[in-house]
């Protein structure tokens, strides 16, 4: 992959009931190369529309891809992938890194009301399937829309220097979590 080549990477970290997100655009060289910040309620339904509105107030035609950490950040705010890649216009790819038997327990257990429940459900239902991706020493857990199986392997082990991240995902996750230490 060419150097010059941009990600925007989003993660999350929350205290409370809200959810600090931010979007890091980092070169493959590793360059970050801008920033982008926004909230989105813990448990509940905004996240992919939060992510759609942070790419759009980003304003950036040179982001190739969009990474984002994990498919249910802010507490099961289940993110729709297919919506992200719609709307954005940007191939999109969700990195885990731990491998699991996925979140429909979790989610079931972690709301009362059926609506509720189901609503998630269908969401996270239909998002692809995870698969594994080696890096380095390591496994993360991948699912894309908008690019084929092996251009998202390239895309995620191009962006991944070293320790098993993407540097879009790392880089925005040290950003998360230093807006919620400054509160």
């Amino acid at each position: 992959m060419k150097p010059g080549v941009r990600a925007l990477g989003v993660a999350e970290s929350y205290r409370e009931s809200t959810s600090h997100l931010a979007g890091a655009v980092v070169r493959a060289s590793r360059v970050v190369d801008g920033f982008v910040f926004d909230t989105c309620t813990v448990g509940g339904s905004d996240a992919t529309a939060t992510v759609c509105e942070m790419v759009e107030r980003l304003g950036r035609a040179d982001v190739r891809y969009l990474l984002i950490a994990g498919i249910a950040p802010a507490w099961f705010n289940v993110l729709d992938l297919r919506q992200l890649h719609d709307r954005t216009g940007l191939p999109t790819v969700s990195v885990t890194f731990e491998d699991s038997p996925g979140l429909e327990s979790a989610i079931r257990e972690a709301f009362d009301d059926p609506e509720t429940v189901q609503h998630r459900l269908s969401t996270y239902r239909a998002q692809p399937d995870r698969r594994p991706v080696t890096v380095d020493d390591g496994t993360v857990y991948v699912r894309n829309v908008g690019l084929a199986d092996q251009e998202a392997t390239d895309v995620v082990r191009a962006f991944t220097p070293e320790g098993g991240r993407p540097e879009p995902l790392r880089v925005a996750r040290l950003a998360a979590r230093g807006l919620v230490d400054a509160e």
